[in-house]
């Protein structure tokens, strides 16, 4: 595969508590977004294997992972992530899932080759602990500890930086990207629809201008349950952002696709006429 061909399909879900549902819908759209687009790269949104219910909830359908690059077993969502970039030989962002680890859960992404062989693990750094202005609470430290490793990966001839949701409002870790090599950064995401009204688009374009990256952000949308039986709501608009910051690639309301290719040719052409990183003056 060639770094100016690489094919992105950004995956919309409407998850919600039942981990065997979702991951049928995860397969019914990536199968969709093959036979459509052809991608050789697919993204999932975040926490897609279960989304609200309570602690007791997450941690029931999170998987303690196997060692990396041990090739052993894993529980249902990793084998399914495994056996999906397989069957279909492609690579497969998975978005993230609940990782079991050290009496502890994690908001971690996977990220797996054609071959099946996982070749990225990354933690979530930020932890979503805010009131939205409808003023409704979400501590994700409550259920999630904090991963402290900037991550990247090789996926054709791109370098690849991952990140998750609440990252996007802390642009030092996509400067740190960025500066490891990244040409396109992985946002997979359960924005909420207060917040992504007025903030998605914007942070993620802003991401992608600053550091002069390509941007995929896969989405939830809709709503879903919380340990409390509320109601609340994601804000999907999955999209994908080129390093000038358009969006070139959005998913309507809904569950669904959009593919985008990731062109180096286009990243260059940015780079080379305003060389932001080499004239940073500041940390």
């Amino acid at each position: 595969m060639q770094d100016d061909t690489l094919r992105l399909s950004v995956i919309q879900m409407s998850p919600g508590a039942d981990k065997a549902a979702n991951i049928a819908q995860a397969q019914r759209l990536i199968d969709a977004a093959v036979a459509a687009d052809r991608p050789g790269l697919v993204s999932l949104p975040e926490v897609w294997s279960c989304l609200g219910g309570d602690r007791d909830a997450k941690t029931l359908a999170a998987e303690a992972l196997p060692p990396a690059g041990s090739g052993a077993a894993g529980g249902p969502a990793y084998e399914f992530l495994r056996d999906t970039a397989r069957r279909h030989r492609l690579h497969v962002h998975g978005g993230s899932i609940g990782e079991q680890a050290d009496d502890r859960l994690y908001n971690t992404t996977l990220v797996f080759d054609a071959d099946g062989q996982e070749i990225a693990r990354y933690r979530k750094i930020h932890l979503f602990d805010i009131t939205t202005p409808d003023g409704l609470g979400y501590r994700e430290s409550a259920t999630y500890g904090a991963g402290d490793a900037v991550v990247t990966c090789r996926i054709g001839g791109l370098t690849v930086g991952l990140s998750i949701c609440y990252d996007m409002r802390f642009p030092e870790l996509y400067l740190a990207l960025r500066r490891a090599g990244a040409d396109l950064i992985m946002v997979p995401s359960a924005f909420t629809l207060q917040t992504g009204k007025d903030h998605w688009e914007v942070l993620l374009r802003a991401r992608a201008i600053e550091t002069q990256c390509w941007i995929a952000a896969a989405a939830c949308v809709g709503p879903h349950r919380d340990g409390r039986g509320e109601t609340r709501l994601t804000y999907g608009n999955a999209l994908i952002a080129d390093p000038w910051g358009s969006v070139v690639a959005r998913v309507s309301d809904g569950p669904g696709f959009a593919t985008a290719r990731i062109d180096s040719a286009r990243t260059a052409r940015v780079r080379r006429d305003m060389p932001v990183l080499q004239h940073r003056k500041l940390a």
